[in-house]
């Protein structure tokens, strides 16, 4: 009885570490990844609509203020997508490399701000230079610190696979046991009872006797 309670204990224990591991999958990984994937999109469309911008900036139907309305948003949802990630479990690689991706995306905002500043003075071609010089170097750093997060959630991910496929592993032993030692009581009974029946045969022929 002793064996079995505590091979239900640690069975018990395997399911709720089994189900720790599930929710930390999600919670820490999947859903962390989906906001870096936003990020990355927010990040790559705000390029491309910078580049758009520098390059028909001269057109008669180019509004700066709606460009620069645009542009606030994409920093909002950047800024609102990061925050969110950062309340999430993070290895040291990653807090490591989020630092490293505030930095660049203040950095990118600095920049930003100077090409607007350019632009509000109609100045489009020191603007163009800033960008080539600085800002194309600085949004695909960004993008590439995205890229390399992802990648660490990736192996951070397999690992807690391989962690939960251990938990299973040790789940089916101890199923394996408990099989195991029912069996084991069910002969110990069968020879107890078999062991008792020849007992008393002999009792009652040694009686009649």
């Amino acid at each position: 009885m002793a064996c079995t309670i505590l091979i239900r204990f640690l069975e018990d224990k395997s399911v709720k570490s089994m189900n720790e591991s599930f929710v930390s999958m999600y919670n820490d990984r999947l859903i962390p990844a989906t906001d870096l994937f936003y990020v990355a999109e927010n990040a790559y469309a705000k390029k491309s609509m910078i580049e758009d911008f520098l390059n028909t900036a001269y057109e008669q139907s180019f509004n700066p203020a709606v460009f620069k309305a645009q542009l606030a948003s994409y920093n909002r949802a950047i800024d609102s997508l990061i925050k969110k990630y950062e309340k999430t479990f993070l290895v040291k690689q990653e807090k490591e490399k989020l630092i490293v991706l505030k930095d660049g995306l203040e950095s990118t905002g600095k920049i930003e701000d100077q090409i607007m500043a350019f632009a509000d003075k109609r100045d489009i071609s020191s603007a163009r230079k800033l960008y080539a010089q600085e800002g194309r170097a600085s949004s695909k750093g960004t993008i590439q610190k995205l890229s390399e997060l992802m990648r660490i959630q990736t192996q951070v991910g397999e690992e807690l696979i391989k962690d939960s496929a251990f938990m299973v592993s040790g789940s089916k032993l101890y199923s394996t046991l408990q099989v195991a030692l029912a069996i084991l009581i069910g002969i110990l009974i069968v020879g107890i009872v078999f062991t008792s029946n020849v007992v008393k045969i002999n009792n009652d022929k040694f009686n009649l006797n």
